[in-house]
C-alpha cells in the first residue's frame, strides 16, 4: 500500500511519494485494470510466482487506516502481509530505509494504519524526502512538490524503492535491508 492524498492538486507532492512507488511497481509488474473500492483503488500483479495486490488509498493520508481495514476484512490480511510505502521527513531526499514494525514517528497516515490495526507489526518502505526549511511548516513542505533539481534524485528512489520490494518479496526482508538500508 503506497500513502498519499487523492486528487490532482496532490499529485506529485511529497507526501504522495507511496504512490509513486505504487504507479512504478504496477508499470513495472504490469498489474491488471484498478478496482476501486469504498475506500482504495487496488490492482491485481505477478511477482516471482506470487500474487500482489498494489494499493492506493482513496482516503486522505490521515485516515489510511480506512483503506486498511477494508482491505483486510475483504481479503482475509494480516499485518504481516502488509508493506506500507510513505514518505519519511526524518530521512534525507530519496534514502530508502525497509522496517518492519516501530512507532509512526509523526506520519499521521502510518498512525491511522496502527490505530486500525491495533499494531504496528507490518514492513514499511520509508522514502526520504528531508526536512522543512526553516520557516516554512510541515505540512506545508510535505504537500509541496519537489524542485526541478531534486526530480531525478527522487525518480532515481522510486527506481530503488521498486528494486527493493522485489528483493523483499524474492529473498526476504532481512536480505533486502542488507541491500538497500
Amino acid at each position: 500500500m503506497g500513502l498519499g492524498n487523492p486528487g490532482e492538486r496532490y499529485s506529485g507532492s511529497r507526501h504522495n511519494m507511496g504512490f509513486r512507488v505504487v504507479e512504478a511497481l504496477s508499470r513495472h509488474w504490469r498489474s491488471g485494470r484498478p478496482d476501486y473500492l469504498r475506500w482504495s483503488m487496488c490492482a491485481a500483479a505477478e511477482y516471482g510466482g506470487r500474487k500482489v495486490l498494489l494499493v492506493q488509498p482513496l482516503t486522505f493520508m490521515n485516515r489510511s487506516g480506512l483503506a486498511v481495514e477494508e482491505l483486510f476484512s475483504r481479503f482475509s490480511a494480516e499485518p504481516e502481509n502488509l508493506i506500507v510505502i510513505h514518505d519519511e521527513m526524518d530521512l534525507p531526499p530519496g534514502v530508502l530505509r525497509l522496517k518492519k514494525g516501530g512507532g509512526a514517528a509523526g506520519h499521521r497516515g502510518v498512525q491511522s494504519i496502527i490505530d486500525t490495526l491495533g499494531t504496528a507489526d507490518f514492513i514499511r518502505l520509508r522514502m526520504g524526502i528531508g526536512k522543512a526549511p526553516p520557516g516554512e511548516e510541515g505540512a506545508d513542505y510535505v504537500l509541496g512538490r519537489f524542485a526541478p533539481e531534486e526530480e531525478e534524485l527522487m525518480e532515481a528512489a522510486v527506481n530503488r524503492a521498486v528494486q527493493a520490494l522485489a528483493t523483499l518479496l524474492e529473498e526476504g526482508l532481512e536480505s533486502a535491508m542488507n541491500k538497500f538500508n
